[in-house]
């Protein structure tokens, strides 16, 4: 395969938009340090600014509970209050790393609704609350609390989200797709009601639906949303969901490689079409929703990554990989290092093969130029830099399981480039699961061996690469396996 970038053409925007959102997995693991620790990390190496924590209404956060004084009380006089110290907890520690929460209203507290709906293990309530006015109330509540707490400002750089998924009826919401639009209404007018500023953003749907009949609400009952969210992952083509899609049939098929793009795209087109003047967020994405996928740690999860963000990162304003981190219980809490879950991180930090993917796009610079050569499969994003030159490139199988022996990739950089480095993700190079593998797999490693998976586990250069001079340009040559990722790094002086 030969990539050839325009270097002399007009340049385009590339933002990072793959950079500022964090996911966790629930808001009452925000408490604890490790979790913490893996925030710091992806601030520090992600340029990540902004957390999403679902459940922040969990029963273990307290939200809603009987008061401490009043623990003598018979139980039928006992009444229950708004309580916001765990979740002031929970705020702080992400303020004491420099970062700031994305703001989510759920779940239900159990007192507030008659459905008998919960979701995960710490059962959470997600049910149509029977009085939206107490609803409201405790929500506005919440608000207020922290703009006293915080002061505006600091809650005024607050994005708000509503709920999570509502669409996924008798799970993420116990009610109807109408009772849901009732809730972002009253939701809505209760956070506008703190401050017309706050910026308040849904549905937060899965595999990008709901999308006319909410705005077509929205606009109609005045609570348009300040941004859009919605949620997509490539295996959603399983269920048929009514998504927004644009591109051919043949990418909408079981295992295409292309479904989320064509999502995305569909998305983007039809906002445009409304005129939607908002910012749009995919702050949860990726290629599986299976909590266990055993491709998930894999150089395939790595390629899917770059090949995704590489073709539409720049069609939306904010994309959230689903998750940062193997701490994580809605499916079961995992026995092993590694297990095949969600995280881009570990249990204990170390980075998977898609950490290392977002790692390249983030040397990527902040405006492009076109590539000609590759394919649907095998493509790369070109970007001039301070120091010269990063194209990031990537290879992607044609089934999941497919995969391919390496083959000579040959890159063209700016004629003026001196030396060239390459960053490669494959089955052995970046990938701290094949060290893992030379330990045994040890589902428990110790103090000692995950100090030696650490030291194993940063960016490394790979050192079978040809630069050579040529008439107008200097290629660099290497070989990269399918599926993988390389990045390609040229220096000028």
């Amino acid at each position: 395969m030969t990539l050839t970038p325009n270097w002399s053409a007009p340049t385009a925007p590339f933002r990072h938009t793959f950079s500022p959102i964090a996911n966790v997995d629930q808001f009452r693991w925000l408490v604890r340090a490790d979790q913490r620790q893996h925030l710091a990390l992806a601030r520090d190496e992600l340029g990540v600014r902004f957390v999403r924590a679902c459940a922040m209404y969990s029963p273990e956060m307290r939200v809603w509970d009987y008061d401490l004084p009043d623990w003598r009380l018979p139980p039928e006089q006992k009444r229950k209050r708004a309580n916001w110290q765990l979740v002031d907890y929970g705020l702080e520690g992400l303020m004491e790393l420099g970062l700031k929460p994305i703001y989510t209203t759920s779940f239900t507290p159990a007192d507030f609704t008659d459905s008998s709906v919960v979701c995960w293990p710490d059962k959470n309530a997600t049910g149509m609350p029977r009085d939206l006015n107490q609803w409201a109330d405790f929500v506005a509540g919440g608000l207020r609390h922290h703009v006293q707490r915080y002061g505006l400002a600091e809650v005024l750089s607050w994005p708000i989200e509503c709920w999570n998924e509502p669409n996924l009826i008798g799970c993420f919401w116990g009610g109807t797709k109408e009772e849901f639009f009732r809730l972002w209404s009253a939701t809505w007018r209760a956070v506008k009601s703190v401050h017309p500023d706050l910026r308040f953003g849904g549905p937060s749907t899965a595999r990008g639906e709901w999308f006319d009949e909410f705005l077509d609400f929205a606009q109609k009952d005045g609570t348009t949303p300040d941004y859009y969210i919605t949620h997509v992952y490539n295996n959603d083509s399983e269920s048929q969901p009514l998504s927004p899609f644009d591109g051919p049939a043949s990418h909408k098929v079981k295992d295409s490689p292309h479904f989320a793009t064509g999502v995305i795209k569909g998305l983007r087109k039809r906002l445009d079409e409304r005129g939607f003047a908002g910012e749009v967020h995919w702050n949860e994405w990726g290629r599986s929703w299976f909590p266990h996928d055993p491709l998930k740690e894999t150089p395939l999860e790595a390629a899917f990554v770059a090949k995704t963000m590489g073709e539409v990162s720049q069609l939306a304003d904010a994309f959230g990989f689903w998750s940062l981190s193997d701490i994580y219980d809605q499916a079961g809490y995992q026995s092993s290092e590694f297990q095949a879950h969600y995280g881009l991180l570990s249990l204990h930090g170390l980075r998977k093969p898609a950490y290392q993917a977002h790692q390249l796009l983030c040397r990527l610079g902040t405006t492009q130029v076109p590539v000609a050569g590759g394919s649907e499969l095998e493509g790369a994003v070109a970007t001039p830099t301070e120091r010269g030159s990063s194209v990031l490139v990537w290879r992607y199988p044609s089934t999941p399981e497919g995969f391919t022996s390496k083959s000579v990739v040959t890159v063209k950089l700016p004629a003026a480039t001196k030396r060239a480095t390459v960053y490669r993700i494959d089955r052995h190079d970046n990938n701290i699961l094949s060290a893992w593998r030379d330990l045994g797999c040890p589902a428990y490693p110790t103090p000692r061996q995950l100090a030696d998976l650490k030291a194993q586990n940063g960016l490394r250069p790979t050192t079978d690469v040809v630069v050579e001079h040529r008439p107008g340009c200097a290629e660099v040559r290497f070989e990269l396996e399918c599926p993988g990722v390389a990045l390609v790094e040229g220096v000028v002086s």
